[in-house]
């Protein structure tokens, strides 16, 4: 009887769990967390020296996406792409000195979308890039039903806050510190992860849905980070990027000279040659080592956050977003930072928690997200049935959060697309299954530069200083880019003015080390530029791929 009566106690809760899900499945709250230059060093996409266990337990519980690019390798292009569903070229925005509501189009967020859907949105550190790319105000009110919220103890990030060998304080990239003696006791990060489960707090028991978007700054420069989690990545431990030298055949225009890892005081004193350095390798492994221990300080933010989503039992009404606006090279190519169209920096980590598939499977566990310490517990082990192979781009993170929280992507935006306010270039990716790829999925990124050779504003420069424009499209086996002529008066691209291209094969050079484009035949360049002018750059791109590796595969045998 005691058996009987428990498995109908099961089922009558299943039942109600299930007829709550899917009672709110069209009013979902969303919790949308942004790392800051973060690339895939993360346990749950197969780095096995990074500590990052919250994000692994997320990761465990989400739909995965292996292979996900940003459109543009720095901040506030790239985020302002990714919250717009539009690519740079459509935003217009390459650097940081534009609003795109004034100076392309008035386009539809996707914090204003929920909005305009009657959630009540809110931010919390670094969702949009400060300045003049959000018109100083992070794009509030049309975003946000509240102003967003900046950690006061962020205004001493780019102050000389770090403790030299000499006993004074300097402007350093190495900056672990003892949290205690820092302004205020804390740091950005920590009071952005207090803020957000303030705000938290603030809606259990609401009517309105909520979308709040919580942005750490870690592990964004300078490495402003307590000094405990060193200790989870001793030196002796440390490796060098697997491929540490500039390829030989890498064109001098695709080279970023890493200018804001050089200004900081402590890479000033190791007098490093421009534009090619190299950085001493003692120093590059502190470096790497400081990197991957702002990745497990970012990591405990996570977890904390997760944690006081469970405790307020919020995870079985909440879609939960992880990813990153870009990666960053940790000395592959010898690179540093990001400011590039190589893997390293443009593919991020990218999941999403549908609490309709999840909450159900495991109710009857205590916490679905419990807190790791990463000094206490061992890493947590990744283990999902749901990773997606696909190649999927930044763009498509609008159509598809909007969709899990039952709201419906917006349409797909034309060919031309400046005066329509909301559509996407992007994909819904909840559509998608499982392991499945295809050669048809790709990902579009760009970077500007200022000149064929490395400058010193080739990282980042003003638009009216753009003069090339490197495309570059990622497919499951190739990234093959293009560096071409750029008008920065009129946005146009010349694709007749190549001024130098890159092709490199993934299975046989996962690193994308050995550039092949000058074994391909080069007069299919101009079957592009005789298009015509209504097919899209991205689908000219597209169509000379297929050309190239076509005409690798007669002259070769094979590719």
């Amino acid at each position: 009887m005691y058996t009987v009566l428990r498995r109908w106690l099961l089922l009558l809760v299943l039942h109600t769990l299930t007829l709550a899900v899917v009672g709110t499945k069209e009013r979902r709250n969303v919790l949308f967390i942004m790392a800051d230059d973060l690339r895939t060093s993360l346990g749950c996409y197969g780095d096995s020296l990074v500590k990052s266990p919250n994000i692994d337990q997320l990761a465990s519980k989400s739909q995965v996406f292996l292979n996900a690019y940003a459109q543009q390798a720095v901040c506030a292009p790239s985020r302002t792409s990714m919250l717009t569903s539009r690519r740079p070229d459509t935003t217009r925005l390459y650097d940081f000195n534009s609003y795109w509501r004034v100076h392309s189009g008035n386009f539809t967020t996707l914090p204003q979308y929920f909005k305009s859907n009657g959630y009540y949105t809110m931010s919390v550190g670094k969702i949009f890039h400060p300045g003049i790319a959000s018109n100083h105000t992070d794009d509030y009110p049309y975003s946000w039903s509240i102003p967003a919220y900046h950690p006061a103890s962020f205004r001493f990030e780019k102050e000389k806050m770090c403790k030299g060998e000499d006993g004074k304080l300097h402007a350093n990239l190495l900056c672990a510190v003892n949290v205690s003696e820092q302004p205020g006791g804390t740091l950005p990060d920590l009071e952005s992860t207090d803020e957000a489960v303030r705000l938290l707090k603030s809606r259990v028991n609401c009517d309105i849905p909520f979308f709040l978007a919580v942005g750490f700054h870690k592990p964004h420069i300078p490495f402003r980070i307590p000094k405990e989690y060193l200790s989870l990545y001793p030196l002796d431990q440390m490796t060098l990027a697997p491929d540490p030298d500039v390829p030989k055949l890498l064109p001098p225009v695709a080279y970023n000279p890493w200018m804001d890892v050089r200004k900081r005081d402590d890479v000033q004193k190791l007098n490093i040659s421009f534009p090619y350095g190299p950085i001493p390798k003692d120093f590059q492994l502190r470096i790497r080592q400081h990197y991957f221990a702002a990745v497990s300080y970012m990591d405990a933010q996570v977890g904390r956050l997760l944690g006081a989503l469970d405790d307020l039992g919020l995870t079985n009404s909440t879609v939960v977003v992880f990813t990153s606006d870009h990666g960053w090279s940790l000395g592959e190519h010898g690179e540093w930072a990001k400011y590039s169209n190589f893997d390293m920096s443009t593919r991020v980590p990218l999941m999403l928690f549908d609490p309709e598939v999840t909450t159900i499977r495991d109710w009857l566990k205590e916490s679905t997200f419990p807190f790791v310490d990463v000094f206490t517990q061992s890493e947590h082990s990744f283990n999902s049935d749901t990773v997606r192979e696909n190649i999927v781009e930044l763009v498509d993170v609008f159509p598809t959060v909007s969709y899990l929280a039952g709201l419906g992507a917006p349409k797909l935006c034309p060919d031309e697309s400046l005066k329509e306010e909301l559509c996407t270039e992007g994909r819904n990716q909840a559509f998608q299954h499982g392991d499945e790829y295809s050669e048809e999925h790709i990902a579009f990124s760009q970077y500007p530069r200022p000149a064929d050779t490395p400058q010193v504003n080739s990282d980042l420069p003003d638009l009216k200083d753009i003069k090339v424009m490197g495309y570059s499209m990622r497919n499951w086996d190739y990234r093959y880019t293009l560096w071409l002529g750029f008008n920065p008066k009129t946005f146009q691209v010349n694709t007749s003015d190549v001024h130098a291209g890159e092709l490199y094969m993934s299975a046989d050079d996962p690193g994308q080390d050995k550039n092949l484009y000058n074994d391909t035949d080069h007069s299919v360049i101009k079957k592009m530029a005789s298009l015509s002018p209504t097919v899209s750059l991205q689908m000219r791109l597209k169509l000379q791929l297929n050309l190239v590796t076509a005409g690798m595969k007669t002259s070769r045998g094979k590719v």
